[in-house]
């Protein structure tokens, strides 16, 4: 195993042992990244210009043609790694034979009252094969420790990070990313999102770069869009109603999509209801992407592409409890949270052997889990040996989760969904992946048209491997 560098052993490298020559732009949190560089020693060899353009008014005339707009956004960021870039070319294209960088950051630190929450956006401009197209990395980052200045040394050796990464590695991504927490760990800061394009980058799989992030620990969740594009959970769930389903949608069929329906019909009735701040995920745990402790990378994109198929956006998390999946939506200036889940999942949620490791055990999960703005959805399940509908009743419970039923039940906190026809309900995802696997021409009649149409002609999820010729 290679030994990780110092912060300031990777600033000396950068300044000595690296042919780039290129500009650091920092807004919020100071210069931390350039001081870096400077104190290191040889930044003569490597910076051009250095620059804080902090007043919103310098920063527009810099980065926005003038015009106002977000400062601690991915746009932003752009326009500064595009600016800085363009202007290396403008005014050193001809004069110097290094490669060119640009490197920027956009932040939002603890303010003084600390009512706000640190993070903001980096990324850099990397020379690789082509000078007049370079490669493009940017991540998203919150900032976790309660004091500024902290912050801000975070900020510093996480810039650094980037910048060595960026210029040593950037034929790979992934080593990139794997080296972003050098020397830092998450309890300081998270990293939930990373974005990477450009000529010599064009082989790399956004989506797969993400999962990375929550394989590795480095963030607890990422999302994908209706169009399989990779967004920053903060700005996708900002002023949101969020409905969730967790499944392991492999594929997604015909009774998954009639619980959404479904749901989203009785979330309409609520009175902070509207089409355009309200949003579905399905969500995925990242355990049911694990086979034998590893990642099959394949059968997570297909799962990804069929929820796309059919107009779902999708959530990948490394949570197994609910109620630390609540928790994390909690963090975000979201509207209402609604939870959909079948019986049996419920059940497995009031199982208190669960909550051994909590001081307050059930009472705590729940009382997380039910935070004020949740509620959960919850339908019934067909008993695959009797075939009787199970409904979730009083009797359906032990005497020690009765009394904790009926509160939910009192308070509205859960509703009973009676939407589904009975008959769809003995649908089970083993049945699926038994028709999958047999190529049974059954298989049709339980899945989106494009589904099967996709797994039919792909061979996807194991079609046809139990087909004997």
């Amino acid at each position: 195993m290679e030994k990780t560098l110092s912060t300031k052993e990777k600033s000396v490298q950068i300044n000595l042992h690296s042919n780039y020559y290129g500009s650091v732009a920092e807004i919020g949190g100071g210069q931390e990244t350039a001081r870096h560089l400077f104190q290191a020693g040889g930044a003569s060899n490597t910076i051009a210009k250095s620059i804080s353009a902090y007043d919103k008014s310098f920063s527009d005339h810099f980065y926005n043609d003038g015009t106002p707009a977000r400062y601690v956004a991915e746009e932003r960021l752009r326009k500064m790694v595009d600016y800085e870039y363009n202007e290396l070319i403008t005014i050193l294209d001809k004069k110097n034979d290094q490669q060119f960088f640009a490197f920027a950051n956009t932040v939002e630190t603890l303010n003084f009252a600390k009512t706000n929450q640190g993070s903001g956006w980096l990324g850099i401009a990397v020379e690789g094969t082509k000078r007049y197209e370079p490669n493009l990395i940017f991540i998203h980052v919150k900032l976790h420790e309660n004091d500024t200045l902290l912050q801000q040394y975070t900020l510093g050796s996480l810039g650094i990070n980037l910048i060595h990464g960026g210029l040593f590695n950037w034929e790979d991504p992934r080593k990139i990313l794997l080296s972003l927490l050098d020397n830092l760990n998450t309890e300081r800061v998270e990293v939930d999102y990373i974005f990477v394009e450009g000529p010599d980058m064009t082989w790399c799989d956004n989506r797969l770069l993400n999962l990375l992030l929550v394989r590795n620990n480095m963030t607890p969740a990422i999302m994908f869009d209706q169009n399989g594009q990779i967004q920053q959970p903060g700005d996708m769930l900002y002023k949101k109603n969020v409905m969730l389903m967790r499944g392991f949608f492999r594929p997604i069929n015909n009774l998954g999509l009639e619980f959404i329906d479904d749901s989203l019909s009785i979330f309409k009735r609520d009175e902070d209801y509207k089409p355009d701040n309200t949003i579905a995920f399905c969500e995925i745990s990242l355990k049911y992407l694990m086979q034998d402790e590893k990642l099959d990378e394949k059968d997570f994109l297909n799962r990804v592409e069929m929820l796309n198929a059919v107009g779902q956006n999708v959530m990948v998390s490394n949570f197994y409890r609910y109620f630390k999946l609540v928790d994390y939506f909690a963090q975000f200036k979201m509207i209402k949270l609604r939870i959909v889940v079948g019986l049996p999942t419920f059940d497995k949620i009031l199982d208190s052997s669960q909550y051994t490791d909590l001081r307050g055990g059930l009472l705590e999960a729940m009382g997380t889990l039910f935070q004020n703005n949740v509620k959960m959805y919850l339908y019934p399940y067909t008993d695959m040996n009797t075939g009787e509908v199970i409904y979730p009743e009083d009797a359906h419970f032990s005497n020690e989760n009765k009394l904790l039923w009926q509160y939910l039940i009192e308070t509205k906190k859960i509703l009973i969904l009676k939407g589904i026809s009975s008959k769809h309900l003995e649908v089970t995802s083993a049945y699926i992946t038994e028709l999958i696997e047999n190529a049974d021409e059954n298989l049709q009649k339980y899945l989106p048209e494009q589904v099967f149409t996709a797994i039919r002609d792909n061979k996807l999820f194991g079609y046809g491997t139990k087909v004997t010729h």
